[in-house]
């Protein structure tokens, strides 16, 4: 079982979200600053392209165009997970870092809807829609609070 770590390493949680926030914005300019839209440039061709995309909808490019609500939404779960930082900072590592990734991803893309008024996409593995490190670190994030509170919590 992963032992308590106590209060001080919420620091653990911040650090996360704040680096993958760095890091998201980071890689999205670089893509934006050397790829033309639509261009794609394989890495492992066939298997893994980085493909500059504008994502003005959510996964998938699904609700298209519904930049308001996107911005709303995130902010209301930006909200969520501030609101359950009390838990996180007397949890488990599992939580903090489930914790740092929500919350850097939801930022991440954030920033692009209110700056942009879309999100830049650019990691393509062509069997898959094309997506970013900040959807990545969400869809970690809900994996592993899904792990802790099924697999890890269902085993006290």
């Amino acid at each position: 079982m992963i032992k308590d770590l106590g209060e001080g390493n919420i620091i653990t949680a911040f650090v996360i979200a704040v680096a993958l926030i760095a890091l998201d914005q980071a890689v999205k300019l670089i893509i934006v600053q050397n790829l033309s839209l639509h261009e794609s440039i394989p890495i492992i061709k066939n298997i893994f392209h980085l493909t500059y995309i504008r994502n003005y909808g959510a996964a998938f490019g699904l609700l298209v165009n519904q930049r308001i609500f996107f911005i709303i939404i995130t902010l209301a779960i930006i909200l969520v997970l501030l609101y359950f930082y009390k838990l996180v900072q007397k949890s488990e590592i599992i939580l903090q870092v489930a914790w740092g990734l929500g919350l850097g991803g939801a930022v991440g893309n954030l920033i692009d809807r209110i700056r942009l008024g879309y999100v830049i996409d650019f990691l393509d593995f062509r069997v898959w829609p094309v997506f970013n490190l900040a959807d990545s670190a969400i869809v970690v994030a809900v994996s592993l609070f899904f792990y802790w509170g099924i697999i890890l919590d269902g085993m006290e």
